[in-house]
């Protein structure tokens, strides 16, 4: 019976560092991300960031403020801590909200802080423990989520997709030029 406990603690000590590790990885992935939409945003002229090309329902402005308050509704809202953009911010680009067509040069600062600010912070919070509750969560893409760990490894996956329709978006905007 012995034995069986040590067994058991011994697994449980080896699935949390490979939990740990595959965090690690998932934080670091994210940053990464994180960095390739901050070039976008600061190397894309205005214009490029708010034009929509034909055939598409965004651009990358939006995407780019999309992935931000995403990340603050799946990490924080769901677990139920306070979120670091504002409820404007939330409402502008939440799933189902369309472009506006403008940006002040403000709000593109804004948002290249939120970029850098939320990412570092939600792993910092995360090292820290606070994220203990989570409301339980059915995404557009069919994916259930049931914790934080889920919400993290769903949110890669959604900046990974808003990545590609950035990519899209920049091949059609130098086509229509």
């Amino acid at each position: 019976m012995i034995a069986k406990k040590l067994i058991s603690v011994e697994k449980f000590y080896f699935y949390r560092l490979l939990k740990t590790k595959e965090l690690e990885n998932l934080f670091r992935v994210a940053h990464q991300n994180r960095k390739i939409l901050y070039k976008f945003l600061s190397g894309t002229p205005k214009e490029q960031l708010l034009k929509i090309p034909y055939g598409f329902r965004n651009n990358i402005w939006w995407n780019i403020a999309h992935v931000v308050v995403t990340q603050q509704l799946l990490v924080y809202k769901l677990s139920g801590l306070p979120m670091s953009v504002s409820a404007e911010l939330v409402e502008k680009f939440r799933k189902g909200s369309v472009p506006d067509g403008s940006a002040t040069e403000d709000e593109i600062e804004m948002i290249k802080a939120l970029l850098f600010s939320t990412a570092v912070g939600t792993e910092e919070d995360y090292e820290k423990g606070l994220f203990k509750e989570y409301q339980e969560y059915t995404t557009s893409a069919n994916v259930t989520l049931t914790n934080v760990e889920d919400a993290l490894s769903f949110n890669l996956f959604h900046e990974g997709l808003h990545l590609g329709v950035i990519l899209s978006l920049q091949k059609a905007l130098q086509t229509e030029v």
